[in-house]
């Protein structure tokens, strides 16, 4: 599945010789993060690109399929805007964590990590950051596949209006969770972490056999 910033959602079954669409039918065609379950196969498709540039386009919450991209539901975070990352819980096909970058060009106030343990009937925000433009969104995300409970969010403190972009702020930083969401501690407090107003995007990466977490930081 390759998931497009502004072109919608595509599968091949041939290693990359064709690819068929599959979010035709879907209310916009811009997408920010894309998650399949081990388990059962469903699509988990987080709209609104992740993307901060003057042409980035907000889309309408999260979908999801469970014929394979045939048909889609509408499961919620209508007012994500920007979806970056999708963390799908191996064990709890109900259970899914978003992170929502929330809007751009307006105060932010849906920023954060929002979990789902209903198939997206329900969200509740797990993690939220006030920053210098408003509530932190969050752009990254990552489940420890040996730990389901175990999880790392980076936030991005950033806002954009017509004449100007202001793409850091102390609000960004990574945060670690040990209890599925419902506690969190803040990694980039440590010793170490570029942690300042001029803080912007962060990227990450966890290596589950060596306990290493790698920070992309702009």
């Amino acid at each position: 599945y390759v998931a497009y910033a502004s072109g919608g959602l595509w599968r091949t079954e041939n290693h990359g010789t064709s690819f068929e669409p599959l979010f035709d039918e879907a209310l916009t065609i811009t997408l920010g993060a894309i998650a399949v379950h081990p388990e059962n196969g469903r699509i988990w498709a987080g709209t609104g690109e992740v993307n901060s540039s003057r042409s980035s386009y907000a889309g309408t919450g999260m979908y999801t399929s469970d014929d394979g991209g045939k048909t889609w539901q509408h499961a919620g975070l209508e007012d994500a805007h920007h979806i970056g990352r999708i963390a799908l819980d191996p064990d709890n096909p109900a259970i899914a964590y978003a992170a929502v970058l929330g809007p751009l060009y307006s105060a932010n106030a849906s920023g954060g990590v929002w979990k789902t343990s209903d198939s997206g009937a329900n969200w509740q925000r797990v993690l939220h950051q006030a920053g210098d433009h408003g509530d932190a969104g969050a752009v990254d995300l990552i489940l420890d596949p040996s730990n389901p409970n175990r999880l790392f969010a980076a936030l991005w403190d950033r806002t954009r209006r017509a004449w100007d972009f202001l793409g850091n702020g102390s609000g960004s930083g990574i945060w670690e969770s040990i209890d599925a969401g419902t506690t969190w501690s803040e990694l980039s407090a440590l010793e170490g972490f570029p942690a300042s107003e001029f803080t912007g995007r962060i990227g990450l990466a966890w290596h589950a056999k060596s306990q290493q977490l790698f920070a992309l930081v702009d």
